[in-house]
């Protein structure tokens, strides 16, 4: 179809009277139509980016429908073609289908027959092409979280440029460090109100001790008055992240903004409404999960939809890609190259379990980056058999803060820009891991 919404069609039949008479009934349905009497120029015609449907006649002198068929398969697969045909041709025609052609009509054949079949094709190219320009669109951005070839990944494109589209409420799922927040932005650029504003409700703010005031505001005539987070959201998405760590006092109020997009500020009589798409993020809403004491009918609202990002040991094949995007990021940041890769860091690159998933291997390719001993030590020690995974991990993650300390020189802000950690989260980690700053300001 045409931006405008016009079916295009290629139309080829060696038949004259039978081409005008189908060419004079398609126009008067709307339909843009290119005929040809052989299929040799329809092809010189016709490349990936035709975004219409092909008729074409199985039997005719020269390129004969079958051949011209093979030839279009080879220039596009997902290509749309109608094969018209006699009866004595039907089982070439089934045969074709089983290829991957769209349809066949059989001789004589009404023009509504024919605009029919045409429309239900020319709404899976759309599909097709519209997919194409999303997966682009996807991989120009070059999120991690989206990043690599691999079967999951591919579907999780398809699914996130569908929904994308659509102003539906929805819930992202997945294990930390995955990019819950990096998928819902995303899915926002995508959507209808991509230049509205894209506003986070996270952990953070919930815990607040004025988290009511943050979320909700205040209103105007009752105090300093302040626009809360639903708010400055209004038009465009409000994203929950963390809904998993939510109170359970707040619940109840989030349940009535899903259900009626209407909030009440502080100090309000009556409820505001908010035009909002509202996307959600959680690590683990089931039952036994001891930290999640969401509502379930909050849950029910808030997954209509719901997209599961998997775990970095769950699509392994896409780690080297997602490495190499790190790298080149950080490469540009420090104005430097990296030094290749030494074998046992290859291996532990693609055997390593990275249950940090995302957050772990963007850690680990700057401490590459900039050849710090961590990425030496990580790749090149072999872990006792009787060291757990929640040790290893441990360790891990205690040199990287331990080294991005030292090259900060101790100060609390750079850690927390290079390491994308929140400072409370930072704090909690030095005092587990026993991490003085003020032994980093002197070295």
């Amino acid at each position: 179809m045409t931006a405008t919404g016009k079916v295009r069609v290629v139309f080829v039949e060696d038949d004259g009277p039978l081409r005008e008479a189908m060419v004079q009934g398609l126009e008067i349905e709307g339909i843009a139509v290119e005929a040809f009497d052989a299929a040799r120029p329809a092809l010189r015609r016709l490349s990936r980016e035709f975004e219409g449907v092909i008729v074409s006649d199985v039997r005719m002198p020269g390129m004969d429908g079958l051949e011209f068929f093979a030839a279009l398969r080879s220039l596009d697969h997902e290509l749309q073609v109608i094969f018209t045909t006699g009866h004595g041709d039907v089982a070439m025609a089934v045969a074709a289908m089983k290829d991957g052609a769209a349809d066949f009509l059989t001789k004589p054949y009404s023009v509504s027959a024919l605009v029919d079949a045409i429309r239900r094709a020319a709404e899976k190219r759309a599909l097709v092409i519209e997919n194409r320009k999303l997966r682009e669109a996807l991989r120009d951005r070059a999120m991690p979280s989206l990043l690599g070839s691999s079967d999951m990944i591919e579907r999780l494109k398809r699914l996130i440029g569908e929904v994308g589209k659509a102003d539906i409420d929805l819930l992202v799922t997945g294990p930390s460090g995955t990019g819950k927040s990096f998928v819902a932005r995303q899915i926002h650029e995508l959507g209808s109100r991509h230049d509205r504003p894209f506003v986070t409700i996270d952990a953070g703010s919930w815990l607040h001790r004025d988290a009511e005031l943050i979320v909700f505001g205040r209103e105007p005539g009752s105090g300093l008055s302040r626009a809360g987070l639903i708010e400055r959201a209004n038009g465009g998405t409000l994203f929950l992240d963390d809904i998993d760590a939510m109170p359970e006092q707040f619940q109840a109020r989030m349940l009535a903004v899903v259900e009626s997009r209407s909030y009440l500020p502080i100090g309000a009589s009556r409820p505001h409404s908010a035009n909002l798409r509202i996307i959600s993020a959680a690590s683990d809403l089931s039952a036994d999960n001891a930290r999640s004491r969401v509502a379930q009918s909050l849950v029910n609202r808030l997954n209509s939809v719901t997209i599961a990002l998997p775990a970095i040991a769950e699509r392994r094949t896409d780690v080297p890609e997602i490495f190499r995007h790190f790298v080149a990021s950080f490469e540009r940041e420090f104005e430097t190259t990296m030094r290749p890769l030494s074998d046992a860091e290859w291996h532990h690159l693609v055997n390593h379990e990275w249950p940090g998933n995302l957050h772990e291997l963007r850690a680990y390719a700057r401490a590459r980056v900039l050849d710090l001993p961590t990425a030496r030590r990580v790749a090149e020690r072999t872990a006792p058999e009787s060291q757990t995974l929640k040790n290893r991990v441990a360790s891990f993650e205690r040199a990287v803060i331990e080294d991005t300390l030292r090259q900060a020189r101790g100060s609390i802000p750079d850690v927390c820009r290079v390491l994308g950690l929140p400072r409370k989260t930072l704090y909690d980690k030095l005092a587990r891991y026993e991490l003085e700053p003020r032994r980093f300001r002197s070295d």
